[in-house]
């Protein structure tokens, strides 16, 4: 194998890597063994037909495809790691140069290489202090919050709908006087306010009751991701099947001992205004940081590749999703009732995907200019804290990590020490 690299513009790179023809047909005889019970030929049984005659009949380079996906990863992979001044930070975008037997297999990899930071100013910042103050307001939030948390929802059988109130619908949309596609749902749960659904869908059923049918009367967004809706009218006929409202407990005492470990409400609120104390404290920080980190990036210099913002946006996107579907929510219900395409989610995160990459990046260079480390001890206590959200072991967290998994949150760790010293270093 070889591996050569041509810089291109903006820190991006094209590298020709080169895999012997003796590993090219390893992975060409892989294919065949994992194809030929899918193929047949005239005289033979499927599975038992030779290479080169299933060659010679579905073509020279039937059996490409799946080598290619073999072959490519594992040297991509490999030339990559051992090119240790590497430093990618993109997907690959591939092409083939070279696929013939007999021959020694060459493709490209055009890959975003990470950008280097010229730091201008980074300590002895001035930044706008945060108010650390704890407001009654802040607390009775807070109280309100936890009744929310301990609340319970009641089936209400004569009560119309009101807002926040949990319902459950069918549904069946028209355009036209003509069904869409998409616009059909049974035993739908859907909480009044939280803005699920397009338009005023939500609002026009407040005052609704349960075995109500009525006619709700919309206009999807004008860049809905289904073409033939975007932009019109449509009327949704809905049953309301249940209609469950939500009761709060009653602040008191009582209350107080059922939440917490105290007996009356007094020592829970001053418990509560203590812990908002600390979390405010925490919150101001975090704030006069992300401003400090804000003036660094504007004084800083960074050639950041497209590629790289989009590999960002892509892991940001992928875990939206994963969220959503935490919450019992698919991509495509999402997509349905909020209008929104991938295209424009992708939009609306590129922003943040930039603003995270240069905080990265200039956090990293500051790693680097006062030497920063992160300790061992620094690494026990971070993995104290993860074996405690899995719910595991410490020791049987060290057994699955590999080294990788270790660097990268040292690496980490550096870079939160980096944090620390520019808000110890303000002005």
């Amino acid at each position: 194998m070889s591996l050569q690299v041509e810089k291109l513009e903006k820190n991006m790179a094209k590298l020709t890597i080169e895999a012997s023809a003796e590993e090219f047909e390893q992975a060409v005889e892989k294919s065949y063994q994992k194809n030929k019970n899918r193929m047949s030929i005239p005289g033979f049984r499927k599975g038992k037909a030779p290479r080169k005659m299933l060659e010679k009949m579905y073509g020279a380079q039937v059996f490409f495809e799946d080598a290619f996906n073999d072959l490519i990863p594992e040297v991509y992979s490999k030339e990559v790691k051992a090119a240790e001044e590497l430093e990618i930070v993109s997907q690959p975008k591939v092409d083939i140069v070279q696929a013939e037997a007999g021959k020694p297999f060459i493709f490209t990899a055009e890959v975003a290489l990470k950008p280097e930071v010229t730091l201008g100013q980074y300590k002895g910042l001035s930044v706008e202090k945060v108010s650390e103050e704890v407001t009654e307001e802040d607390v009775n939030a807070e109280l309100e919050k936890v009744r929310n948390e301990n609340s319970r929802t009641v089936v209400s059988e004569d009560q119309p709908i009101a807002d926040k109130d949990v319902v459950t619908i069918d549904f069946e949309g028209f355009m036209d006087g003509k069904a869409f596609e998409g616009g059909k749902g049974t035993d739908y749960p859907l909480t009044i306010g939280s803005h699920s659904f397009i338009d005023t869908f939500e609002e026009q059923l407040i005052g609704k009751k349960t075995d109500e049918e009525t006619e709700v009367n919309v206009t999807f967004p004008e860049d809905y991701q289904a073409k033939e809706l975007a932009g019109k009218p449509a009327m949704f006929k809905v049953t309301v099947k249940e209609i469950k409202k939500v009761e709060l407990p009653e602040l008191n005492d009582e209350f107080a001992s059922d939440v917490s470990e105290f007996e009356t409400l007094e020592e829970y609120k001053n418990d509560v205004r203590a812990k908002l104390a600390d979390a405010k404290k925490t919150e101001a920080r975090n704030a006069m940081e992300d401003k400090a980190i804000a003036q660094i990036i504007d004084g800083a210099q960074m050639d950041i590749p497209d590629p790289m913002v989009d590999l960002q946006v892509r892991q940001m996107a992928d875990n939206f999703v994963r969220r959503l579907q935490s919450q019992g929510i698919s991509w495509e219900q999402y997509c349905q009732f909020t209008g929104i395409t991938a295209d424009k989610l992708f939009e609306q995160m590129r922003p943040q995907a930039l603003k995270t990459i240069q905080s990265r990046l200039v956090l990293e260079a500051i790693v680097a200019a006062e030497n920063l480390k992160a300790e061992e001890s620094d690494f026990e206590e971070e993995i104290q804290n993860m074996a405690k959200t899995y719910g595991m072991e410490v020791d049987k967290l060290k057994e699955v990590m590999s080294e990788e998994e270790k660097e990268s949150i040292m690496k980490d760790l550096a870079v939160k020490k980096a944090a620390d010293f520019v808000v110890d270093n303000l002005a």
